[in-house]
């Protein structure tokens, strides 16, 4: 098996949200939205390489497996705008459903990150933007 059907085959069957695979190593987590990849990004996790399956692709999550490396992604559910980003980079990639954008956990709105960057071209900018989000949504979390 490659390491795109392995981490496919993880996310299927042992119910991740996100699996990066290369060779013998595997990265798995079972958190939402873009929370998984920002800590591998803190941890300085090296990705280069891997290839991963999610099960939500947005444009936000499309940076930043642009960032790490990835080199092959899997989505359940890819936006049209992720596409556009993986497509930019080179970034091969299938997905089951494709949409216009990726909608917030209450479906009544856009996701939060795919929003914040919605306009956004730079990758660069777009972590930046994503990482302050990100700290946002932590402090709210903690708060709670």
């Amino acid at each position: 098996m490659t390491d795109l059907e392995i981490a496919m085959d993880h996310l299927k069957k042992h119910g991740y949200t996100c699996v990066l695979v290369k060779g013998d190593v595997i990265y798995t987590s079972t958190e939402r939205g873009i929370r998984p990849l920002m800590q591998w990004l803190e941890q300085e996790a090296d990705c280069h390489g891997f290839s991963a399956a999610d099960k939500v692709v947005g444009k936000a999550t499309a940076f930043l497996y642009a960032r790490m490396g990835v080199c092959h992604i899997y989505a359940g559910i890819m936006s049209t705008g992720a596409a556009e980003v993986l497509d930019r980079f080179g970034i091969s990639y299938s997905f089951e459903k494709r949409v216009d954008a990726i909608l917030n956990r209450t479906k009544d709105g856009f996701c939060p990150m795919e929003s914040a960057v919605r306009q956004v071209d730079d990758p660069e900018l777009a972590f930046e933007i994503l990482s302050e989000k990100y700290s946002q949504m932590n402090l709210k979390k903690s708060a709670r």
